[in-house]
């Protein structure tokens, strides 16, 4: 009887403590004003939760939503500091990226199998942007392939977005991207059904700044110029 007394006292306490995520995401507010949560996650510190809103901002908040830090979580293990603030936005990144359809990025691979990819936020008047793409055939030589999306800078009213939707209207999208970074212009339309605004706004999403912005296989973003041996060695190809 007791231990069915224990049981029955403890049992509410669990359901509260299994809830707080859902409770913390529906009720979450600043000056009144409901906050744009994406989800609540647990962290490993008690009674502390991870809120990620819709626009990819994150931060922490105890049980009740009464105090919020921001900034980043790191665990202090035995090989030093972890930012596990970062790892959870790799992870999101990579989701995010693997939702993209292949049809709706510009892809360059090479002849062989490639062992890696990296995917690349690019924008055509770009000068970094273009003297990446000058080294693509050689990182296909090395087994790398690039995964092009499009990120104006400046905007989508810009001449770089409309540019960059003519690429992505062009009848060959690839070759419009070269031409494109060489300063050439296009004859295509940059009024059909395209990605660049969606894409744009996905690079927002996942802490995009500039271009080029590479986000390697794990998540990570790099940005600016990498030249390929250098690219090379973060995707750990090197000694192979």
């Amino acid at each position: 009887m007791f231990t069915l007394a224990l049981a029955a006292a403890l049992l509410p306490v669990t359901a509260i403590a299994q809830s707080v995520p859902e409770q913390l995401a529906n009720s979450l507010s600043v000056n009144g004003q409901a906050m744009p949560v994406e989800d609540v996650t647990e962290t490993p510190l008690d009674g502390i939760y991870q809120v990620r809103l819709t626009s990819g901002e994150s931060f922490y908040s105890n049980a009740d939503g009464s105090h919020f830090v921001v900034g980043d979580l790191y665990e202090n293990s035995d090989n030093g500091l972890v930012n596990l603030t970062e790892q959870a936005r790799n992870q999101e990144r990579i989701a995010a990226l693997q939702a993209v359809p292949q049809s709706e990025q510009i892809i360059f691979r090479g002849i062989e199998e490639p062992e890696a990819t990296v995917t690349v936020f690019t924008d055509t008047s770009c000068p970094y942007c273009s003297r990446l793409h000058e080294t693509v055939p050689e990182l296909n030589a090395r087994g790398i392939a690039v995964h092009y999306l499009a990120f104006p800078r400046s905007g989508m009213q810009s001449e770089a977005a409309r540019v960059m939707q003519q690429v992505w209207c062009a009848d060959n999208p690839s070759e419009a991207m070269t031409a494109a970074k060489q300063g050439e212009a296009l004859s295509s339309s940059a009024s059909c059904d395209n990605p660049v605004a969606s894409q744009y706004d996905l690079g927002l999403a996942l802490g995009v700044e500039g271009t080029p912005a590479i986000i390697l296989p794990d998540g990570q973003i790099v940005p600016g110029f990498v030249p390929p041996e250098r690219l090379t060695a973060m995707l750990g190809l090197d000694d192979e």
